[in-house]
Order: structure tokens, then C-alpha cells, then sequence
């Protein structure tokens, strides 16, 4: 079986996270104005917000340019981590693969990452997030827990 075969169910699963993330960031971008608050229960909010830097809205002075050129590099590095990846982690890297691209298609095309998930315990606010950075906590979180579990067998 030819590589891209054996690993396109995974390069698929990249662009359903891709699709599924830009789908709704348009969404929000379309139903709500900018800072705009849906609660929806009581430690989870549905806003509308932007973000020009990385994760936490951290290094914002870097300005864009520098962020899409280190997440190209990124990109270039995970898919040649995927196509050599064995089983156990391929998985891992079409998740951040995924994630990676819906950021980046954001910062190309709006100018900085589109961010609507607010948890919250009461005053206490996570920094608001998107289903892309989800995809890549999802997926660092496995290499991590896959590396675990190596060094235990």
C-alpha cells in the first residue's frame, strides 16, 4: 500500500477539523458582533472575539507575518512528522495538522484567529479558544500520553 494511501483516512480527518473549524468561525463572524457574549450555561459562553497572537494571546507584538511564517514551518514539519509517523501517533498529527491550518487560514485571511469558547468559573475566564486550538491541545496531548506509555513499556 502506497504511503499517502495508507495515511489519507488521516489527512482527511486534517481537513474535516479544518472544515468544521472554518465553518464556525464564520459563523460567529456572521451571527455576532465583535466581543458580543451568548451565555449559554453557567460557566460557558459563546463570544465573539479576535486574536493577533499565539496561544493566550500571547506574543501579539510579533505581528502577524512572523506567526504565518513559523506555523508554515510547522506545517511543512508535522506533515512530514505524519507521513513517518507510526500508527499509535498519526492520529496526533492530523489533529495538529488540522488545527495548525484553521489558525493559519485565519491569520491569512482575516488578519488574526477567530476565538468564540468561553469557560469560565465564575469571574475566572480561560482565555476564549476555537475548535482548531482544540484539535492541536487534543492532539499534543496524545503524542505526550503516546511517549508516556512508550517509556512505561
Amino acid at each position: 500500500m502506497s504511503l499517502l494511501k495508507e495515511k489519507s483516512p488521516y489527512l482527511l480527518v486534517s481537513l474535516i477539523i479544518l472544515l468544521l473549524d472554518q465553518l464556525t468561525k464564520y459563523l460567529i463572524t456572521v451571527k455576532l458582533t465583535l466581543y458580543e457574549v451568548v451565555p449559554v450555561v453557567s460557566f460557558f459562553n459563546i463570544v465573539s472575539a479576535r486574536n493577533l497572537g499565539s496561544a493566550f494571546s500571547t506574543f501579539q507584538a510579533l505581528g502577524n507575518p512572523i506567526f504565518i511564517t513559523i506555523t508554515l514551518i510547522a506545517l511543512v514539519v508535522i506533515v512530514v512528522l505524519l507521513l513517518k509517523s507510526d500508527k499509535e501517533e498519526t492520529l496526533s498529527y492530523s489533529l495538529i495538522l488540522g488545527g495548525a491550518a484553521g489558525n493559519l487560514f485565519d491569520r491569512i485571511v482575516r488578519g488574526s484567529v477567530v476565538d468564540f469558547l468561553d469557560c469560565h468559573i465564575g469571574n475566572y475566564h480561560w482565555p476564549a479558544f476555537n475548535v482548531a486550538d482544540s484539535a492541536l491541545t487534543i492532539g499534543i496531548f496524545l503524542i505526550i500520553l503516546n511517549q508516556f506509555l512508550l517509556t512505561k513499556r
